[in-house]
């Protein structure tokens, strides 16, 4: 098994990761709008959908958006970050 690459060849955009996980989900991935405000080693992710497709960014009981949460907050601790990632309106 060959180790895993490090560096910034293979660093994930965390923008990138989640637009892609939420336009996945809903019938209109072209009005998935992801906005990243920094803050020092850690970001906010502010994620807008359409109005129609808020619940399946959601799911029930937060479940979709726990798990979209749980991927990127993943993803930042490998890069030595923290995210936070916000669906609003």
């Amino acid at each position: 098994m060959e180790p895993m690459a490090t560096g910034r060849k293979n660093r994930v955009e965390l923008k990138d990761l989640v637009s892609y996980l939420a336009g996945s989900l809903v019938d209109e991935p072209d009005t998935v709008r992801v906005r990243e405000i920094q803050n020092g080693d850690s970001v906010i992710l502010e994620v807008s959908v359409a109005p129609d497709d808020m619940g399946k960014v959601i799911g029930r009981h937060g479940r979709v958006a726990r798990a979209i949460r749980t991927v990127t907050k993943a993803a930042a601790a490998r890069q030595g970050r923290r995210a936070m990632v916000e669906i609003v309106e």
